[in-house]
């Protein structure tokens, strides 16, 4: 009976630290794949609630504050790669330092490898993970 109360207690010592993120769906140009955010009938669905393209959904609204497209967002959905790398934040915000809208940052600046807006880095249409290739799997969304 011992045992079992430790392992409740530890299943319930996971459950709180485990992380909130939601998967959105990718930031893809495949119009293809289900996961695409640029696929209308998946991921990209004006109808699913948690796309980014519902414009009454929590990650598509202009007034939420886990928006792509809210430009005063604080807390906008993630952009992770494949290996599991962070690649800033899916915001329309071009003051947050993370968001990709911002042309100074590391994940917004045309001349940084690191963003999706450099044609020559992270933007390649010939990189599979990158959201410009329209063959590709792009880069997994997470919000909170």
């Amino acid at each position: 009976m011992k045992n079992f109360a430790i392992a409740v207690a530890a299943l319930a010592l996971l459950a709180t630290t485990t992380s909130a993120d939601e998967y959105i769906g990718n930031y893809s140009s495949n119009r293809y794949d289900a996961n695409s955010t640029s696929n209308p009938y998946g991921a990209g669905s004006r109808y699913n609630a948690n796309s980014i393209n519902n414009p009454y959904g929590k990650f598509g609204s202009r007034y939420s504050s886990k928006s792509a497209n809210n430009p005063y967002a604080t807390d906008a959905p993630r952009l992770y790669d494949g290996d599991g790398n962070y690649r800033g934040k899916l915001s329309s915000n071009p003051y947050d330092a993370d968001s990709t809208s911002n042309p100074y940052g590391r994940y917004g600046s045309p001349y940084s490898s690191d963003s999706i807006n450099n044609p020559y880095g992270a933007g390649s249409p010939y990189r599979s993970d990158s959201p410009n290739n329209p063959y590709g799997e792009g880069l997994e969304i997470y919000g909170e």
